[in-house]
Order: structure tokens, then C-alpha cells, then sequence
């Protein structure tokens, strides 16, 4: 999903030139957390788990700068509370209360949109705690799925987004977002679940899933761009070139790891061998 392309742009090389000024760049950042990130989903265990909560720790970080930029101090020790919460519930599995706790501290701590950033900071412990187990089941298949499932949805619409423009998805909270990009993104999505139904023998609701969790992913991104519209600003950070903070990277697969959640407390992914 992004920008609508007006037809002054189209018909201009140079303004077009520079519509696509950060591809460059943006691609190879991405090959970078391509590799990083397969590399630690390759290898499992600590590596793994680093990994998540590094991006977790990062994404805390970002948010409470974003709610209160006055207060850097504060940033870092609920960046560092947030990753120690997820260590504990993810090793000795004391339960969800630790998940809250950096929720708890949003909340109660003086700060913009406090029951905004609260909600937030427990949809980043959430879903984290979804892709530590996500590892481990079904082999390792339904992280790979999901993380196919929200590139390919993010591609679709980034490329489709701005080649076709069209009308905006949500103007007053996301002025990027196209239809033309989002609808692109379901497509894209069911066709991953369509190469993993025909690869895995998985069952065929799989393909629906995948288009809902694009959705999901989508909407993730829409919470993340309405958190930094009311703090009146671009990027949640500068620590990913080309792409802005960690949860501008992220919060599509937050939305996603956070309704893979969902689905697995009322039923088994479909990854059961179909008949």
C-alpha cells in the first residue's frame, strides 16, 4: 500500500525518478534483515530468541519515544523491562502477566495517548510471544508461512500501490494506503497460501487465512502510522535506512503474529495434512 499517483507524476520522468528515489535503498536494507533474520530462524534457539527480543526491546523503544519524547531515560528502561518480560514468560512460562507489565507501565507512566501506547506495547509483547512459538510448530512451516504471507502482501502493495494509485484507503489516518495496493496485498497473500496448500498438502482454508492475515498486517500498519500521525512524526526512529524505525518495518507482521495468535486459541492452524 502506498502513495496514489497523480497523472503530473506519470507524465513527468523526473518527479517519477524521484518518487522511486528510495527503491535503492530500501531494497538493500531489506536483503539485510532478509538474511539476518532467515539466518536466525534457520539456526533456532538462542539465536532465535535474540533476535525477538532485540526487535521487541526496539520496538518498545520506539514507541515510547514517539508517546514521550521528553522522557529517554524512561524509553530505554521500558525497552529493557519489555525484552526481560518476554525472556521470563518465554523460559519459565509464569504466564501472560508478564507480557502486560510494559502495558501496565505505558499506561500509568504520564505520556501521549497513554491507552493508545498501552494497547500498542501489549500488541508488540503479544505477538513476540507468538513468533518464539511459532519456530517450533509445525516445523518451523508456519513462521515461514507467515513471514511469506506479510513480504509478499507489503511487496504487492508497496509496487501495486504506487504504480496504480487510486483511492485512498484511510486518507485521516494513513494518507499513503491505496486501495489499489491493499487489494493487491489479499491477492498476493492467497496466492501464498495457494503455493503452500499445493507444498505442504495443507488444507485449503489456509489460502483464506492468508489473505486474512494480510488484512491483519495491514491494519497493524494503519495503528502504527495513526500512533506517529498524533506525534507528528514521519518514522517511529532512523535504525532501519530506507524503511525508518523498527515498527515501520514490523507492524504489519505485529497485526499478523497478533491473529495468528487468535486463531490457534479457537483452532489448529491448517496445516494438517488435507485429505
Amino acid at each position: 500500500m502506498s502513495d496514489p499517483v497523480p497523472s503530473d507524476v506519470a507524465q513527468n520522468p523526473v518527479r517519477t525518478a524521484a518518487r522511486w528515489g528510495d527503491l535503492r535503498r530500501r531494497g538493500v536494507s531489506a536483503v539485510l534483515m532478509v538474511a539476518v533474520g532467515g539466518a536466525a530462524i534457520w539456526a533456532g534457539g538462542a539465536a532465535y530468541l535474540a533476535l525477538i527480543l532485540i526487535l521487541t526491546a526496539a520496538m518498545t523503544w520506539e514507541l515510547a519515544r514517539l508517546t514521550a519524547p521528553d522522557k529517554p531515560i524512561m524509553a530505554i528502561v521500558l525497552a529493557a523491562l519489555a525484552a526481560a518480560c518476554l525472556y521470563a514468560t518465554a523460559e519459565w512460562r509464569f504466564g501472560f502477566f508478564f507480557l502486560a507489565l510494559p502495558a501496565i507501565c505505558f499506561a500509568v507512566a504520564p505520556r501521549q495517548d497513554r491507552e493508545l501506547a498501552a494497547i500498542y506495547a501489549f500488541v508488540i509483547m503479544l505477538a513476540s510471544y507468538e513468533f518464539l512459538g511459532l519456530r517450533s510448530d509445525q516445523g518451523g512451516i508456519a513462521l515461514i508461512w507467515l513471514v511469506c504471507v506479510v513480504i509478499s502482501s507489503d511487496l504487492a502493495g508497496y509496487f501495486v500501490g504506487r504504480s496504480l494509485g487510486g483511492p485512498l484507503f484511510w486518507a485521516s489516518i494513513s494518507p499513503k494506503k491505496t486501495w489499489s495496493g491493499t487489494v493487491a496485498g489479499w491477492v498476493a497473500a492467497a496466492l501464498v497460501g495457494v503455493v503452500f496448500v499445493l507444498a505442504h498438502r495443507a488444507q485449503v482454508g489456509l489460502i483464506w487465512l492468508s489473505a486474512l492475515i494480510a488484512l491483519a498486517g495491514q491494519m497493524g500498519d494503519i495503528l502504527e502510522s495513526w500512533i506517529k500521525r498524533r506525534a507528528g512524526a514521519k518514522d517511529s526512529s532512523g535504525l532501519i535506512p530506507g524503511h525508518g524505525g523498527v515498527m515501520d518495518r514490523f507492524d504489519a507482521m505485529l497485526g499478523a503474529g497478533l491473529l495468528v495468535l487468535l486463531v490457534k486459541l479457537v483452532a489448529a492452524l491448517p496445516f494438517g495434512v488435507a485429505g
